[in-house]
């Protein structure tokens, strides 16, 4: 069988694949384009992609022999779920192995952001330190604060959990409650709106869904106070940008710690370079090697799991094997 992978992944999944299969892995330094798409799907058996890659109805119809469509992520939004399941075309993701890479990235942009460590590192570098100044770059502390997490999925517990050692009160909006996380961490539902009012750090950690497209735009920044924070390593789509920029630049909030963005793969909203309340980094959530290799050796397994005629454990769409 013939297993086509988009991109270059960590070794150790590719060799698994290559321990059954043919296997063919681009090796453009780039995403590729529609047309190379289809062409490379044609006459494989299986597609491993990444969340960068779309993957649309032309594509999955272009892949007449296709089994499996392995994503290299926990989201999907990047296929087109609904063709592959016509099809019987098995769609599988990498949920788990980078919750804890995720979150700590979160809480990295949490602390860069309220302490001035970006533009601490940047005043050092320009030679401007003259030694310790009792005003100098004065930020705000998370000890004792309140967190707000939108979306209590794996990796946002994962984020209110390590918030325990800094002793901050918990809140959160989710789909549905979450009596188990509330029990242990002392956490508390509330809706969006008294999320974003109460908080002083709005956590985002949403799949990109219709619903939660746009959630956070102008009237829900305008709710937040003005020394709180909000912190994406979600989708980009998820907030409006534009409305971010203006919020940020007219002090509506404190600042912003952004690790996705909406036109990936063309990069960061350039609005965001000329202001010093925000800490980008370039969708590195999953990026630790653990993380990363975790989830081409989980990929792999997907993708062996459906053309060996079981059900894979990481199933999108389950009615394919009904």
């Amino acid at each position: 069988m013939d297993i086509f992978v988009t991109r270059k992944i960590p070794e150790i999944g590719i060799e698994k694949l290559k321990e059954r299969y043919d296997v063919e892995v681009s090796q453009k330094p780039r995403n590729l384009t529609k047309k190379e798409l289809i062409e490379n799907v044609k006459e494989k058996d299986a597609l491993l992609c990444l969340l960068t890659d779309t993957i649309d109805e032309d594509i999955i119809d272009a892949g007449k022999d296709l089994k499996a469509i392995s994503n290299y992520a926990v989201g999907y939004d990047n296929i087109d779920v609904g063709a592959a399941t016509e099809r019987g075309i098995a769609v599988t993701n990498t949920p788990g192995v980078l919750t804890e890479a995720t979150a700590e990235i979160a809480w990295s942009l949490m602390m860069a952001v309220a302490r001035n460590v970006v533009s601490g590192d940047k005043f050092v570098r320009e030679d401007r330190f003259e030694g310790w100044d009792p005003t100098l770059m004065l930020g705000h502390e998370l000890h004792g604060k309140t967190l707000g997490i939108v979306g209590m999925g794996n990796i946002g517990s994962k984020v209110a959990e390590i918030s325990q050692g800094f002793d901050m009160d918990i809140i959160y909006y989710n789909r549905s409650e979450k009596k188990d996380i509330e029990e242990k961490l002392g956490a508390e539902y509330v809706e969006l709106d008294e999320l974003l009012v109460r908080s002083d750090f709005v956590s985002l950690h949403v799949p990109l869904t219709e619903e939660t497209e746009g959630m956070i735009g102008e009237d829900e920044l305008e709710k937040m106070n003005e020394d709180s924070y909000l912190i994406n390593t979600a989708r980009g789509e998820v907030v409006d940008e534009d409305a971010l920029v203006e919020t940020l630049k007219e002090g509506g909030i404190a600042g912003a710690g952004i690790d996705v963005y909406a036109d990936e793969p063309h990069g960061a909203n350039p609005d965001y370079y000329e202001l010093d309340n925000v800490v980008l980094t370039p969708h590195l959530g999953s990026a630790s090697f653990r993380a990363r290799e975790g989830m081409a050796v989980m990929a792999a397994e997907n993708i062996i799991a459906v053309l060996e005629g079981d059900e894979p454990d990481n199933i999108v769409n389950p009615t394919v094997f009904k």
